[in-house]
């Protein structure tokens, strides 16, 4: 792609929430394009949990951005540093996870990131290639380079010293380990989350000690969940999976607020910030928030599951309907109502049954159902949970 230096600055900084320093990517960029070779641009993924959410698609979008400029992109998968837990962000150690875990987390992460970055311009790397050989020696040489004053600087660790909650000496090694990355794979850029800033700072540092330019580090936003306060977070049921259905995608999209629409825009899709400036003078909330979410299940799935899944959405929400497709599911005996929930999926557990329950957000057969102690009557049902339906058929002997 022919892009002037220039230009592509304005196209990589669209959505990031900090680079250092845009000056070295400018002179990183004008080097590359006198010599005709690609930055080499890593961002490392442990494999800590089996999927993907929207949150994570925040730093892998920029990755493609740097992709489309024709740069090379490492898609970093930290099979290694997984064992120890990235402490960031956190106030507590990590469990270590298995190798089989890890394994397994990995193939699932390899199948899904594919579905923003091109495979064939993608650099797939697993740092325990390097990792797993620096042996005793290694690793103590790698700890000389670095000092516990430093790594006590970083939030994480300074707040649990001085509230004295332990700190593992293995998740001292954690920035270290990152930073040892960088100088295996010879990076010009890495990216990560604003959370990750601490860690990516070492890599500038221990990059200099191996006789290599430091690093630019490039950061994003963290991306706020569907209610718009807390970060995306699939335990804190305020995400959108990137496997999610197309119409459960698409719904979810439908609730955020319009406030946080233009933040999705910004940062789930590639219309320029002059475009989306563009839209939003149009001032047509409703209008917009459908094309967002009409883009985002697009990007992820194709545009005909795109369209079934706007849709329905408008026939079922905006119109009332009751859909046309319903998930079957059979059960030997019939539940209390609470049971009945979690059992079919409707709720997660039999809690956050009640909880529901309570808040009027449950209907059988079209009559809202008042608490937890009603037993629905045997035979076909049409249970409604908000804006998900279920029709339950109780199997007779």
């Amino acid at each position: 792609m022919n892009v002037s230096v220039s230009e592509q600055l304005v196209y990589l900084k669209k959505g990031l929430a900090e680079l250092i320093r845009e000056e070295d990517l400018r002179e990183r960029l004008t080097v590359a394009a006198r010599e005709g070779r690609p930055l080499r641009v890593k961002a490392g993924f442990d494999p800590t949990a089996p999927d993907l959410h929207l949150g994570h698609t925040v730093l892998l979008r920029k990755m493609k951005h740097f992709q489309d400029l024709g740069h090379t992109v490492i898609f970093l998968i930290g099979d290694s540093t997984a064992m120890i837990g990235d402490p960031s962000g956190r106030n507590t150690t990590r469990p270590p996870l298995t190798r089989e875990e890890i394994q397994a987390n990995t193939e699932t992460y390899k199948a899904q990131v594919f579905k923003i970055l091109d495979p064939a311009k993608t650099e797939v790397r697993f740092n325990s290639e390097w990792l797993d050989k620096l042996g005793y020696e290694g690793i103590v040489r790698l700890c000389a380079k670095y000092t516990v004053a430093r790594i006590l600087e970083r939030d994480e660790f300074s707040k649990r010293y001085a509230e004295g909650t332990p700190i593992s000496v293995h998740e001292l090694l954690y920035p270290l380990a990152q930073a040892y990355d960088s100088v295996a794979l010879k990076c010009d850029v890495e990216m990560g989350g604003t959370d990750q800033k601490f860690n990516l700072l070492v890599g500038r540092e221990i990059q200099k000690d191996y006789g290599q330019p430091p690093q630019i580090v490039a950061t994003v936003p963290i991306l706020e969940g569907l209610d718009g306060e807390k970060k995306m977070s699939k335990s804190l049921g305020n995400y959108i999976g990137i496997t999610e259905a197309p119409a459960v995608m698409y719904r979810k999209v439908m609730q955020i607020s319009d406030e946080l629409m233009w933040r999705y825009y910004e940062l789930l899709t590639d219309i320029p910030l002059q475009g989306i400036a563009e839209l939003k003078a149009e001032d047509r909330p409703m209008q917009q928030k459908k094309r967002l979410a009409w883009t985002i299940v697009r990007d992820f799935h194709s545009e005909s599951d795109a369209g079934a899944a706007q849709a329905s959405f408008e026939s079922v929400v905006q119109h009332k309907q009751i859909p046309t497709e319903i998930e079957m599911v059979e059960v030997g005996e019939m539940s209390r109502i609470d049971k009945l929930l979690a059992r079919v999926g409707l709720a997660e557990s039999v809690s956050d049954a009640v909880r529901k329950l309570k808040a009027g957000a449950v209907e059988v057969n079209g009559a809202k159902i008042p608490d937890q102690f009603f037993t629905p009557d045997n035979g076909d049902l049409l249970i409604k949970v908000g804006k998900n339906w279920r029709r339950v058929r109780v199997l007779t002997q």
